[in-house]
């Protein structure tokens, strides 16, 4: 990779040869500006406004605008001998945490290249210690005309450098929050959460840019003299009047597109139906009143009708058996009674039988 700018990193007393290049690339499709009525292409010439004519490159030069309109003329020598000692060193300055680095902040990214065999053992030794400490480098340097922020951090075995704004080119986020009151449910934010469950994780590296994909189909059919392909119709939209439906609903597309069964009961109220869609969905810890309030689910007036006719012939037949057997009871005392008295009026008659038989 070809390097965009040499100098050195200062780790305290250790000065670290480096040359920097750039760590990302840009894969975006470029236009020319052409003229519509016979596609000649459209160029910008760069004029002299004294000459009012064209100039080469090496006639161009840098110059500050005063607020006056002055024009005060700086070369690359001047820009050579800045007072800065970060003109041709990225100079460490501190490390601390990268959770302290707001994502915000964060601009171009560079690897850093040794320079050369002597360069190897202190860069070896800067990037260990960034990998045993698990901290970042913040550092001071200075590109394209100006000093810059920047971020030191290990990627695989190389240190990777990224650019960061100053502090106070952070805009403050105000007035861009919505302005007025609302009342978020409990019940809203556990389809919110059930909705991220399900869409679930993603690797960065399977995504790719569908526009350019599109985009060059475009160009491909029309350098082929042939109809460009036509677009998909776009996805149903409108105003979300129901938060809770459209919240649901994301959880059955997103449920569908992973290939999962989408359980949907008939009949049943839209209040249970939500509840249900809750408590059905994979999801983290509950809160404790969402959790009682989920599972405690009422039945369906089907199920409550049926559940009462069996009631009912449990109780009709336990009360038969009741009766049955009190009456059985009742038998059975009236028989021995009878059989008692028998037995004491007639022994005279029983002996007598006995003697005969024998």
């Amino acid at each position: 990779m070809r390097s965009i700018w040499n100098g050195a990193v200062s780790f305290g007393l250790v000065s670290i040869p480096i040359k920097l290049v750039n760590a990302t690339e840009s894969h975006t499709i470029s236009f020319r500006q052409i003229h519509t009525e016979d596609g000649g292409r459209i160029r910008y010439r760069k004029v002299c406004e004294l000459e009012e004519r064209e100039v080469t490159q090496a006639e161009i030069g840098k110059a500050y605008e005063d607020a006056d309109g002055t024009i005060v003329p700086i070369t690359d020598e001047d820009l050579a001998h800045l007072p800065l000692p970060t003109a041709k060193t990225i100079d460490i300055v501190a490390f601390v945490p990268a959770d302290r680095i707001d994502p915000l902040q964060m601009e171009n990214a560079y690897y850093l290249a040794a320079s050369g065999a002597p360069a190897a053992k202190p860069y070896t030794l800067l990037r260990e210690a960034l990998k045993r400490s698990r901290k970042v480098a913040i550092a001071k340097f200075a590109l394209r005309g100006r000093e810059r922020l920047g971020m030191l951090r290990v990627v695989d075995d190389v240190i990777a450098m990224h650019g960061l704004l100053w502090p106070d080119e952070i805009r403050a986020p105000q007035g861009v929050a919505p302005d007025v009151d609302v009342t978020v449910r409990d019940k809203e934010l556990d389809l919110a959460d059930a909705l991220m469950d399900t869409l679930g994780e993603v690797d960065l590296r399977d995504l790719h840019d569908e526009y350019r994909d599109a985009l060059e189909e475009v160009i491909a059919a029309k350098a082929a003299g042939e109809a460009p392909p036509e677009a998909p119709e776009p996805a149903p939209g409108g105003k979300v009047l129901d938060l809770m439906a459209a919240l649901e609903k994301s959880v059955r597309a997103a449920k569908q597109s992973r290939g999962e069964e989408v359980a949907e009961e008939a009949g049943e109220p839209a209040e249970e139906a939500e509840e249900a869609e809750v408590r059905h969905l994979p999801r983290g810890k509950r809160t404790g009143a969402a959790a009682k309030k989920t599972t405690a689910r009422k039945p369906a007036p089907a199920a409550k009708k049926t559940a009462a006719k069996k009631t009912t012939a449990a109780a009709k037949k336990s009360t038969a058996g009741r009766s049955k057997a009190a009456q059985s009871s009742r038998s059975a005392n009236k028989t021995a009674s009878t059989a008692k008295s028998t037995t004491k009026k007639t022994p005279a008659k029983k002996t007598a039988s006995r003697k005969r038989t024998a």
